[in-house]
């Protein structure tokens, strides 16, 4: 079996290099299958622009996704929405003091460029992925 250091690595660079989507979408992706939970496609259309606000440079769409899934799986767990809140907002804290901002435009390596190579956030997806994962576990230990 792999490790999830090694499956959230395949996977980032599957889903970013093969399928092409965004790091909204390969965070709930990757998420969702470490903690075996099924999201419906719905959801995946609603992550389509929550990559920055599709190139804006507002909230990452790593954050964007960790949050929603946070808020997917606290809900199926059956833990009560305020505690879901404080989780996510605890995150938010956490992740902005681990990378420095929650913002894709100071978060992007190199900013937004027309020139600009694919996929320059991939090291960063990788290690806010990690970084989710071992959040959420702690969040929900006792569930």
């Amino acid at each position: 079996m792999m490790s999830n250091e090694n499956l959230v690595k395949d996977r980032v660079h599957q889903y970013y290099w093969d399928d092409d989507l965004n790091c909204a979408t390969t965070t709930i992706r990757i998420l969702s299958e470490i903690f075996d939970f099924n999201v419906e496609n719905q959801v995946y259309d609603a992550a389509l622009g929550m990559h920055g606000a599709a190139f804006y440079g507002a909230q990452c769409g790593l954050v964007e996704g960790g949050l929603m899934f946070i808020g997917m799986l606290g809900k199926a767990k059956g833990v009560p929405e305020k505690e879901v809140e404080a989780c996510c907002q605890v995150f938010a804290a956490q992740f902005e003091e681990r990378f420095g901002s929650l913002l894709c435009r100071e978060l992007r390596p190199e900013g937004f460029h027309p020139d600009n190579p694919p996929h320059l956030c991939e090291s960063l997806t990788i290690n806010a992925i990690l970084f989710d994962l071992a959040y959420i576990q702690a969040c929900f230990e006792d569930l």
